[in-house]
C-alpha cells in the first residue's frame, strides 16, 4: 500500500533490424543536476523538453523552463510536512502538487499554482480517515483525477473539470470492490495514468494478483482486470504507462524480495482488459517507473537503475545502475529523479 514508502506514463509496433543495433550500442550517460535540496523526489512531470516539474518532501517543488540549463527550487508556505509525491505540468506557470500522506494528519492535499510557483493556492485538503493519495493525472488543463488509498473497500478517487477549483469524489457504487489490504503505490506518481480525452487506469498491489481498474468515461464507470504479475504482502504494481488507447505496460517488484527472479513487467494491447508477461528482467530488480523513447523504445528506472528495451519486453538491456524512483520524458529529453534532491537529464536519440 501507498504507506510502504520504497515501492512507493505510441504505440507497440514492430522493431526494425536496424533500431535493434542502434538500440544496443546505447550507453546511459545521466547528467546531475544542481537544484539546492536534500528533499527526495518521485514525482516529475514534463509539460514539453524544455518545460519540467518536480515535487517531493518537505513541502518542496523545483522548475525548469529552459530544459535544465536552470532550476528554481521552493518550498509552498504552510506545507513543510507535505510529500509531493505527484505533480502535473501544464506549462511553465501552471502546475499542480499532491501531496500524499495521512489524511488524518493533514496531508491529503492538492496544490495550484499559476505564476511559476511564487504562489500556491490550496485547492483541496480533507482530514477523513483512511485517504491517501497515491497519484494523480490531467487529461488537459482542466480536467484531471486523483485517486487514495481504499475507503470501507473501494478506491477514494476525486475529479475535477474546472482546473481543480473544485473536486467531486466518484461515488463508491461505480467502483469494483477491492481485495482484502489492496491498494496503490505512491512511488512514481504513476500508479494513476490517463490518455487521450476520457481513459484511466489504475494499477494495485498487495491483492494475489497484480490488478488493473480501468475507465474510459473519465471515472463514471469502472472494471478491473488481473495481471499475471504477483501480489503479496509486499508486492504488486510499482508503476504504468499508457502509449495509445490499446498499448500499455506496468510493472510490479516485492520491495522485500527486489533481487529475486519473477516476472515483473506486463504489456497490453487491448486497453488493459488483458495483460501478458514479458521477458523477466535479468539481473533482476526494482523498477517503479516507464517511459516511452523514440523508436518506440521503452526505458525503466528504479532503484536498481536505468533499463532499455526495443522490442516490447522480448529482450531488456541494463543501461547503469545508477537508482532512480520516477522519469518523464518529453521528445526524447528524459528527466529522472530521486533520492536526497537527485535530478539528472538524459537526451536520447
Amino acid at each position: 500500500m501507498s504507506r510502504i514508502s520504497v515501492c512507493q506514463r505510441t504505440k507497440f509496433v514492430a522493431i526494425s533490424f536496424f533500431c535493434f543495433l542502434s538500440f544496443c550500442s546505447v550507453s546511459a550517460q545521466w547528467q546531475p543536476q544542481t537544484v539546492g535540496t536534500d528533499a527526495s523526489f518521485r514525482a516529475v512531470s514534463a509539460a514539453n523538453p524544455n518545460v519540467v516539474w518536480v515535487g517531493g518532501t518537505k513541502g518542496t517543488y523545483v522548475r525548469t523552463a529552459d530544459g535544465g540549463k536552470t532550476w528554481q527550487t521552493g518550498t509552498v508556505p504552510d506545507a513543510q510536512a507535505c510529500d509531493f509525491r505527484d505533480v502535473q505540468a501544464v506549462d511553465a506557470q501552471t502546475a499542480y502538487l499532491m501531496s500524499a500522506g495521512p489524511a488524518e494528519k493533514g496531508q491529503a492535499r492538492i496544490y495550484k499554482t499559476t505564476d511559476g510557483g511564487q504562489t500556491w493556492a490550496l485547492q483541496y485538503q480533507t482530514q477523513q480517515a483512511g485517504i491517501f493519495f497515491d497519484s494523480m493525472d490531467f487529461w488537459d488543463k482542466e480536467h484531471g483525477i486523483v485517486v487514495s488509498d481504499p475507503v470501507d473497500g473501494k478506491w477514494f478517487i476525486l475529479t475535477t473539470g474546472n482546473g481543480g477549483q473544485t473536486w467531486q469524489p466518484v461515488s463508491p457504487a461505480v467502483l469494483p470492490q477491492m481485495e482484502p489490504k489492496e491498494g496503490a503505490f505512491a512511488a512514481s506518481g504513476t500508479s494513476l495514468v490517463v490518455q487521450g480525452k476520457r481513459n484511466v487506469w489504475i494499477a494495485s498491489g498487495m491483492g494475489q494478483f497484480g490488478r488493473v481498474f480501468r475507465s474510459t468515461d473519465r471515472g463514471n464507470t469502472w472494471t478491473v482486470h488481473n495481471t499475471p504479475l504477483p501480489g503479496g504482502e509486499f508486492a504488486g504494481l510499482c508503476g504504468m504507462n499508457f502509449f495509445s488507447e490499446k498499448n500499455g505496460m506496468v510493472v510490479a517488484a516485492n520491495y522485500k524480495e527486489e533481487k529475486q527472479p519473477s516476472p515483473s513487467v506486463a504489456i497490453t494491447h487491448d486497453g488493459g482488459q488483458t495483460w501478458q508477461a514479458t521477458t523477466p528482467i535479468n539481473p533482476p530488480g526494482l523498477n517503479e517507473a516507464i517511459a516511452l523513447l523514440p523508436g518506440d523504445r521503452v526505458l525503466l528506472v528504479g532503484p536498481s537503475g536505468t533499463i532499455l528495451s526495443a522490442d516490447q519486453g522480448q529482450t531488456w538491456q541494463r543501461l547503469d545502475t545508477e537508482g532512480f524512483h520516477s522519469v518523464a520524458c518529453a521528445k526524447g529529453t528524459c528527466f529522472a529523479v530521486g533520492a536526497k534532491g537527485k535530478i539528472a537529464v538524459q537526451r536520447f536519440k
